[in-house]
């Protein structure tokens, strides 16, 4: 189930409709219908979602699948199990006679597209089937255009508390909103992300079930996983049990970033730094990678040892090092000695601002929206200027493949030229040139 999901191939290849009921009086709701949608009212088969997954097991799926819940012991196992045997691209109508708030929004997280309360009128059929084929025929909504390239950037903290989260968060937001581009936010700390928690989003349960069941991820289950933050911006997070340890061999994670490239024009990936050992191929196909450090002797050895990693595991990236909380007082380490240490300059460096960090959580808002002023503002903005540079100025869309030379943005000149750079940054010494690892 990890092919793209193309609707109107779907809809040339398999049966248009088919229904699995409980019932003959849900099936008598469901015959007209059908017939009104121009479908065979014979595709009403009795036998409910247990004759669903036999079914499908041995046959091809329908482009719109509708299926009774009411013999169900467990409807959410069950309608995973029923994604096992359905193929991408079927749009999936469930009933019950259970009547759960939590129920429903665990099915939905599923990757269903409806949840019908029995009993229901031919009015409500009638609807949700309008809404799927809208599905089916209807444009993506996060479809990419063909003349604007996908960017993927990647953040990494160096040390746990440098904020990193809060980088990413900013850096999507400010991806959407300022560069125009709709974007994901992939939040990989399955445990302990605060990807939707600083949005004030519930994280539901698509990524830990991208983890445990990577066949189920294609394009329609992306659409389904994702949460919207606003236009621009969803967020694919989680909230993980700590009893559930989540073991795989990074498989699920690939495949994600494919299904995330196919459907947005920007992805914004927070990786924990463990991550990095175990799962390196998430680095692969990135543009951009963030490295979130802090002026301390830890922060120091560590950021070492990562920017040495990213050369040997993602030369094809951009590396843009970033001092993120830095306070007006002493640091344990000179910025100085820091950039000697680390053999390079730092890019960006974003001043402490502790009122619009407190003020951005209360509000449930990115960093990057609520601190509005020109001391936080323009380093964040040189930071999604540098993030998405490369691929803006018109080079090749293909990690790692040579630079084609800069060209001009649609909207007129890029965003380099239309920011101030050398404002932005921190000074450094003798010049104010950006450089990259």
């Amino acid at each position: 189930m990890n092919a793209p999901f193309h609707g109107s191939r779907a809809a040339a290849l398999r049966d248009p409709f088919t229904a699995f009921v409980c019932d003959e009086a849900t099936a008598e709701i469901l015959r007209p219908v059908a017939v009104e949608h121009g479908w065979a009212p014979e595709k009403v088969n009795r036998g409910g979602l247990r004759n669903a997954i036999q079914t499908l097991s041995v046959s091809a799926s329908p482009t719109i699948l509708f299926v009774d819940l009411s013999e169900s012991g467990d409807p959410l196992n069950d309608i995973n199990a029923l994604a096992e045997v359905c193929e991408p691209g079927t749009v999936v109508i469930a009933a019950g006679q259970v009547n759960d708030v939590r129920l429903y929004r665990d099915l939905v997280a599923s990757g269903i597209q409806d949840y019908l309360l029995k009993p229901f009128t031919a009015d409500q059929v009638r609807d949700a089937f309008i809404n799927a084929q809208m599905i089916v025929s209807g444009p993506r909504a996060n479809e990419p255009t063909a003349d604007r390239p996908h960017v993927m950037a990647a953040v990494i903290g160096v040390r746990g508390g440098v904020g990193a989260s809060t980088i990413a968060t900013s850096i999507a937001w400010l991806m959407g909103d300022k560069a125009g581009r709709s974007t994901a936010l992939l939040d990989l700390d399955v445990h302990f992300g605060t990807g939707a928690l600083a949005l004030d989003l519930e994280p539901g349960r698509g990524l830990t079930d991208a983890i445990e069941n990577p066949s189920r991820i294609d394009g329609l289950f992306i659409e389904r996983a994702m949460v919207r933050a606003n236009e621009k911006l969803c967020v694919l997070s989680a909230e993980a049990p700590l009893n559930q340890p989540l073991l795989n061999d990074g498989s699920a994670y690939y495949q994600l970033q494919e299904e995330i490239r196919n459907a947005f024009e920007g992805t914004v990936l927070d990786i924990p730094r463990a991550m990095l050992v175990q799962h390196s191929h998430l680095v692969h196909d990135v543009h951009s990678v963030v490295v979130v450090v802090e002026f301390t002797l830890a922060a120091t050895r560590d950021a070492i040892r990562i920017l040495s990693w990213l050369k040997a595991n993602a030369p094809q990236a951009k590396v843009v090092v970033v001092a993120n909380r830095v306070p007006p007082t002493q640091q344990e380490i000179s910025r100085k000695d820091f950039e000697q240490s680390i053999e390079r300059k730092v890019d960006v460096v974003i001043p402490f601002d502790p009122k619009a960090a407190a003020q951005a959580a209360k509000l449930g808002q990115p960093f990057a929206k609520v601190a509005t002023g020109a001391k936080i503002a323009q380093p964040l903005n040189a930071l999604l200027t540098l993030t998405v540079a490369s691929v803006d100025a018109g080079e090749d869309t293909q990690p790692g493949s040579p630079t084609k030379g800069k060209s001009k943005a649609a909207s007129g000149g890029s965003l380099l030229e239309k920011l101030n750079i050398k404002s932005m940054l921190a000074k450094t010494p003798k010049s104010g040139k950006v450089k990259a690892a």
